[in-house]
Parts: C-alpha cells; structure tokens; sequence
C-alpha cells in the first residue's frame, strides 16, 4: 500500500520560517542565504585539486582558492550542504522524495533537460557575473533593502512573465 505525500506547508507559516531562517543565516555566518557562492567554492576546490598552477595564475581564482587557502573553509559551503541535507530529510519525512521530470505534454525529456541545464548554465554564469544568485540577490539583498537588489527582483519577474508568454504552450 502506498502512502499519500503531505500537503504542503501553509505559505504565509513557509515564508516566516524562512525569515527566521534568513535572520539566523545573518546572525550566525555574518551573510544572508545564497548558492552559488558556495557552488563557486565546490568548483574551485576541484578545480585546485585538479590544477592548482592554473588556479594560482588567475587572479579570480586566486583570491578564494590560490596559495594555501581552502575554498571550502566557508559557512556558505556548510549552509549549502545544509540545504541539501535538509531538503532530503524534508522530502523522506513528508513522503515527496522521488526521482521525477516534470514537463508539459508537448516536449520530450530530452528537450526539457537541455532546457533545464542551458538555463542552469546561464544562471550560474550570470549568478557570478553579478556576484550573487536569486537567492542571495532577491532574499538577502532585499532584506537589507539593498536598491539593486530589489531592481534584479523586479527584472526577474518582469523577465518571467514575459517568456512565459512564449513558452506556455510547452507546458499545457
């Protein structure tokens, strides 16, 4: 007999616990939440491991990964392994741990993870670019009030709904 998923958490309690969560994120680690500094970090360490010169050389490298530094002697690598640990544990408690891809009926798997890994990419290289990740930029950001972070949430949205337009029918 298989048993039900959970519902979901009441959003308004959802968004409150992540407002404690960003204030203990501050209190504790002296930074707000976000990724992809963190998957930064991960990248550097292997990519020190692997060619250490090469990080040594550029300078971008150099200043989190280069000499005797370790990329990964950072909260943000912690809270980001944190984040998966505890999502995992979320997901086994509450019965919505699965393996799934989720698409509409007009695109193949295939279409739908190159779309996901092209968007990731560009993410993340945007993400870098512009020194934080949604979710640095959008809750941590706008939490201190920041004015470009809250003109990048803006962005986001205005950016969303705009493609959506092009993209639905993938999805209905």
């Amino acid at each position: 007999m298989k048993s039900e998923a959970k519902p979901y958490i009441n959003p308004y309690v959802g968004g409150t616990l992540l407002g404690v969560v960003l204030f203990l994120a501050f209190l504790l680690t002296g930074n707000g939440l976000g990724a992809s500094g963190a998957i930064n970090r991960v990248q550097l360490a292997v990519v020190d491991a692997i060619a250490p010169h090469h990080v040594d050389k550029v300078a971008y490298f150099a200043e989190t990964a280069g000499g005797h530094r370790n990329p990964l002697s950072n909260p943000s690598v912690l809270m980001l392994l944190g984040t998966l640990l505890g999502g995992m544990l979320s997901g086994f408690i509450f019965k919505r741990f699965k393996v799934e891809l989720r698409k509409g009926p007009h695109i193949s798997n295939a279409l739908r993870l190159a779309m996901a890994l092209s968007g990731g990419v560009i993410m993340g290289y945007g993400a870098r670019l512009a020194r934080g990740c949604t979710s640095g930029q959008a809750l941590s950001g706008g939490a201190v009030l920041s004015v470009g972070s809250w003109a990048f949430m803006l962005a986001v949205f205005a950016g969303g709904y705009l493609l959506a337009y092009f993209v639905r029918r993938l999805w209905t």
